[in-house]
């Protein structure tokens, strides 16, 4: 019995675990071409951001550059006052290789990198090579940021961006940003996943920019394949049956995501491949394809491999099972102990993360140290980035909600007046104990309205509504929090007074309009910000505050634009101002700073003048 009882079981237990191995079998061949579903929408997904980014950079570059310099007469006599402007920018966005400045009658001045990376300001006439970069597209002065043609200078290939400049309702000229493709090239290369794989990347239809294995390509009159080429000269088989082979059908999800998978039939005696591209529109007059090819027979080695691997498992599985159980026993009690803490880093509550302590297991002290390190770090990053900042784009997601957009937003701009003086008798340490409390109640104002403070300038603070999380009641929002921080500066200001300390007087500037909001920055130097003219004008209605009322404990002064959204709350309308860097003059409205942040509550009009 007791034989015939073992002899049962341990049949049961093998049919039980070739069962379960060949459900396992079936599972991971179905994931492997999910995951290379998956792997289509990542790789083409990462190369395309990748693309996205290096050209946006430039287009938000002259986007912003625009704001400065629409208004200004574009004659030559100029060109030394905007030549710092133009070199600062050139500087700061090293993708950026020209920057020019071009009128009507074709004169044109700017900036332009050299090969030593120096950069040197040129008139056309003066380094007519130069224009070989860029091309000027023939836009009006409402046009957006618009891309030209691609530019082949001295084996180099360049993207170009153009906006209209404007001056007194007229289009005054042209400012044109050209840009390498190099570093798009270099990005190629390193997304290349090894020897089976090639990336590329091909502009207008038919011209290869970008090559991830130009030197396993036949030579070209005795020399190495170069680039720009187009698809038939670079001599690529898959490239050539790219459009003409049939898509896959049972790539649904890559599909969705607008990835096009096609079986490259190539003839009988090359290698047959499987292709993943995407198209991407608004970099020229054409469209771009970004993508990569893989040798099918990478793909079928890895299921035949799989398929080896389940003789080994048939082996192994008995005694893994054995020990499997009593090692999940011990595995189960530190992994739910991180389990537990990390509950506490999502929630951002880092205080109650105590550290974990070694262990005596490598892989487990590993891990224990690995999570002490990450918590650390997330402990320091949490100190610069605001934790409502940091809550909002997790909730939301980080790809999405920090990719920079245009939002209709509202702005607010303060400043301590005077700050010097009040500073002028403290120590270093009691300054920033002042600014540091002053900041507090800021914030905490900012953040019960639901707004992100975006930085700190000296003694002032960007704070904005709209965004990452997007809400109508913007301006409403925007207002409490100033209305607030009218009452908390007066409170604190009084205990001040108290404690025989000086007072602070505080403007504070609000705009409501469209701005871009999201990611800007340069290669590993991020920041979540809002920029555009919607903030220049937050920023010039606080300091117009010092005139229009000097001696006032706090101003309030906002725009007619973010008036009509808030409804009646004591808006007073001191007249329209001309304001520096406004073409035209700015209704201006001062906010009554002694009311109540609860009186603004529905946003119903307050009967602007001229309604």
């Amino acid at each position: 019995m007791t034989v015939l009882v073992g002899a049962a079981f341990g049949a049961l237990l093998t049919v039980s675990m070739l069962l379960v191995l060949g459900l396992a079998v079936t599972a991971n061949v179905q994931n492997t071409f999910s995951l290379l579903n998956d792997k289509a929408v990542l790789a083409t997904g990462a190369l395309e951001r990748q693309v996205r980014d290096h050209l946006d950079l430039a287009a938000s570059a002259v986007n912003g550059l625009k704001t400065q310099m629409d208004g200004r007469p574009l004659d030559v006599s100029v060109y030394p006052e905007l030549r710092p402007v133009l070199l600062a920018a050139v500087n700061a966005n090293p993708a950026i290789d020209v920057l020019v400045v071009s009128r009507p009658d074709g004169e044109a001045f700017g900036i332009y990198r050299s090969e030593t990376g120096k950069l040197w300001p040129f008139q056309r006439q003066q380094v007519p090579e130069v224009a070989s970069r860029y091309s000027l597209p023939e836009i009006g002065m409402d046009a957006p940021a618009t891309w030209g043609p691609l530019m082949e200078s001295d084996g180099a290939l360049y993207a170009n961006v153009t906006v209209p400049l404007v001056q007194e309702g007229q289009l005054s000229g042209y400012l044109t940003a050209a840009v390498s493709t190099e570093e798009i090239g270099n990005t190629v290369r390193q997304l290349d996943d090894g020897p089976f794989a090639t990336v590329f990347i091909i502009a207008d239809g038919d011209e290869v920019i970008a090559h991830s294995d130009l030197e396993r390509l036949p030579q070209i009159d005795g020399r190495p394949a170069m680039l720009p080429a187009t698809i038939e000269e670079l001599g690529d088989v898959a490239l050539q049956r790219l459009r003409t082979s049939p898509r896959l059908d049972n790539f649904r999800r890559a599909s969705a995501a607008g990835v096009d998978v096609r079986d490259l039939e190539t003839p009988e005696d090359g290698p047959n491949y499987l292709s993943m591209t995407k198209t991407i529109a608004g970099y020229g007059p054409g469209v771009w394809t970004v993508g990569q090819y893989y040798e099918a027979s990478s793909i079928s080695r890895e299921v035949r491999r799989l398929f080896g691997s389940a003789a080994v498992g048939l082996v192994s599985i008995v005694i893994a099972l054995g020990l499997s159980i009593l090692l999940v026993r011990r595995a189960a009690r530190p992994l739910s102990e991180i389990a537990r803490r990390a509950e506490h880093v999502g929630a951002l509550d880092f205080d109650q993360v105590a550290p974990l302590p070694r262990s005596r297991i490598k892989e487990l002290d590993q891990v224990y140290q690995a999570f002490n390190a990450m918590v650390i770090g997330l402990k320091a990053m949490n100190t610069y980035v605001p934790r409502s900042l940091f809550r909002k784009l997790m909730r939301l997601g980080v790809d999405s909600a920090a990719v920079a957009q245009e939002r209709d937003l509202t702005c607010i701009f303060t400043d301590i007046v005077g700050f010097t003086s009040v500073s002028e008798h403290l120590t270093a340490p009691e300054t920033a104990q002042l600014l540091n409390d002053h900041f507090a109640l800021l914030v905490a104002a900012v953040e019960a309205e639901g707004g992100t403070v975006d930085k700190f300038v000296g003694d002032g603070m960007l704070a904005f509504w709209g965004a990452p999380d997007a809400r109508d009641d913007h301006a409403l929002a925007a207002t409490r929090a100033c209305l607030a921080i009218s009452q908390k500066v007066k409170l604190a200001n009084a205990q001040a007074v108290e404690a025989g300390g000086k007072p602070i007087r505080l403007r504070i500037g609000i705009h409501s309009g469209r701005a871009v909001v999201g990611n800007v920055g340069a290669l590993d130097r991020w920041n979540y910000t809002v920029v555009g003219d919607a903030v220049n004008l937050c920023e010039r209605l606080q300091t117009l505050g010092r005139d229009v009322a000097p001696d006032a404990e706090v101003v309030i002064l906002a725009s007619e634009e973010t008036v009509s959204r808030i409804g009646p709350v004591g808006a007073a309308s001191l007249g329209a101002y001309q304001l520096r860097g406004r073409s035209g003059a700015v209704t201006v409205w001062r906010i009554d700073e002694t009311a109540a942040p609860d009186a603004v509550a529905e946003p119903a009009p307050i009967g602007l003048a001229g309604e």
